[in-house]
């Protein structure tokens, strides 16, 4: 939007303008505090399983060093009287597992670590 120079919005004092570059091209823009607070993305280890919604273990089908396939079924986790099959992200082996038959878990929680 175009604003006649006596109209032109002005910052506060106590903005602090970002520069951010997208896709070559240059901008300053002023960043609200909420998104700088936010939490930052990091990549997921493809190694650990984690579990993506609170629940409780129903069955284990692997135990360590077990040898695993892409898409093999791992454990069976219920959750909101749901019974959801936690399969294997990749090939190899069981490395560890952090959870046993009827153990709570919560959203985050690593469950099995893979090599």
């Amino acid at each position: 939007m175009a604003f006649p120079p006596s109209e032109m919005p002005t910052l506060p004092e106590t903005a602090e303008l970002t520069t951010l570059m997208i896709h070559g091209s240059t901008y300053e823009t002023t960043l609200t505090k909420k998104f700088q607070m936010r939490k930052r993305w990091t990549p997921h280890d493809s190694k650990c399983v984690v579990c993506v919604i609170p629940g409780v273990i129903q069955k284990l089908y692997v135990k360590s060093g077990s040898t695993i396939h892409r898409g093999e079924p791992l454990l069976v986790l219920e959750a909101m009287k749901m019974q959801n099959d936690i399969v294997a992200p990749s090939e190899g082996k069981v490395k560890k597992i952090f959870v046993e038959l009827g153990a709570q878990v919560a959203k985050g929680q690593v469950l099995l670590e893979l090599w």
